[in-house]
């Protein structure tokens, strides 16, 4: 057993980490068993299950752009914690890290793995047949009915409580991570021999009508779904008061301190020279590429997160100086280094199985556009 092993929960977090500790196994990641990737399974009328999205959808082929696998972290880490109050609550409030901050016993693996979870125990519903997806659901849905609190923000008592298993918050903590994931793959996403480009106005209402799988998933409440873009901006206006930018979220409702400042104290306080095995990676996900990231987001968002209007237009900017470092972060080494760390051995497999099936089903798309023209074009004039 390594020291880091061995030393999670005690009163000291000062361990030393080795390489293994950082890569872990599939345990990091894995509920129920190892998923099963879509297209792997049958419906009942013998048909591939796919899962919620499945090949040949618009959420598949920007989630499977290798931009989205280095980029998501980052947006949906700074739409969550910077962005919809009620996520940043739960944290405060709940989460494990909040807990061994305020015990200071927070050290940077605990962080490290934290962040790690993020995206690798999201792939299973994203990429998974049906079962893996409700199986992975129904655990994190579990752990969400934890999540739950009677104040929001201790400067605004209006808001009230939170609650992240309920349709509201279950609903935007998945909107928070697909409206990022859309934004940096058209901001880095090089694709088609061209640079970064939006997609058409149609493919990104298919992207929001297609993400209704996902809401529908998780519980979200039938009524506010959007079946497009404008759906999705119109909700972000019924929900403007969770977005508000605030400098209080932050503040433990029992003593008012800062968590996240606690946090960085405990981190600093227990820091072994092998956590850097960690914190590069980690700062590689969040803090070194965070300005261009905002940078991506809609206005609306980044006036969320309390940008100055110095700072937003800084971010806009840095976005656009970003795009050579991107490019280089979505190549081959760098995507393999990010995949194996924070998106783990399954999710590997699944992204792997999920990008065969989507460029086939594009493929045979394209051949059947291509025959239905010939056939067109070979069609006697009518009289």
């Amino acid at each position: 057993m390594s020291t880091a092993a061995a030393g999670h929960g005690s009163k000291t977090g000062k361990v030393k980490i080795t390489r293994e500790d950082l890569l872990g196994t599939e345990r990091r990641w894995r509920r129920f068993g190892e998923p099963t990737a879509a297209g792997e399974s049958l419906n009942e009328d013998g048909t591939p299950d796919y899962g919620i999205f499945g090949p040949g959808s618009v959420v598949w082929e920007v989630l499977l752009h290798p931009a989205t696998v280095a980029f998501l972290n980052a947006a949906q880490g700074a739409v969550q914690t910077k962005g919809y109050n009620p996520i940043e609550a739960g944290l405060r409030d709940r989460d494990p890290i909040s807990r061994k901050a305020r015990e200071g016993t927070l050290n940077m693996l605990d962080v490290f793995d934290r962040l790690s979870r993020n995206s690798g125990m999201h792939a299973p519903m994203w990429l998974g047949d049906s079962k893996t997806a409700k199986l992975m659901y129904k655990h994190l849905h579990n752990i969400h009915k934890k999540v739950a609190g009677d104040v929001t923000d201790t400067a605004r008592p209006e808001l009230g409580g939170y609650a992240a298993s309920e349709p509201r918050d279950a609903m935007w903590a998945a909107l928070t991570e697909m409206h990022p994931m859309l934004r940096v793959y058209e901001a880095f996403a090089f694709r088609d021999g061209k640079f970064p480009h939006r997609l058409s106005p149609e493919q990104r209402d298919q992207f929001v009508a297609e993400t209704g799988a996902y809401l529908r998933l998780v519980g979200a409440a039938e009524e506010d779904i959007p079946a497009n873009m404008a759906e999705l901006g119109a909700l972000y206006e019924k929900y403007a008061d969770l977005f508000e930018p605030t400098t209080t979220v932050n503040n433990l409702p029992d003593t008012g301190e800062d968590w996240t400042k606690l946090s960085k104290e405990a981190v600093k306080k227990n820091f072994h020279i092998s956590q850097v095995r960690a914190l590069v990676p980690y700062l590689l996900q969040t803090t070194l590429i965070e300005l261009p990231v905002m940078g991506t987001l809609p206005a609306r968002m980044r006036r969320s997160m309390g940008l100055s209007p110095r700072k937003d237009k800084a971010a806009v900017r840095a976005a656009k100086l970003f795009l050579p470092i991107a490019w280089l972060m979505q190549q081959g080494p760098y995507e393999r280094y990010i995949l194996r760390r924070m998106w783990g051995p399954d999710s590997i497999r699944l992204l792997q199985s999920a990008r065969r099936l989507h460029e086939q089903t594009l493929a045979r798309r394209a051949m059947d556009q291509l025959v239905a023209g010939e056939k067109s074009a070979g069609a006697p004039a009518s009289a």
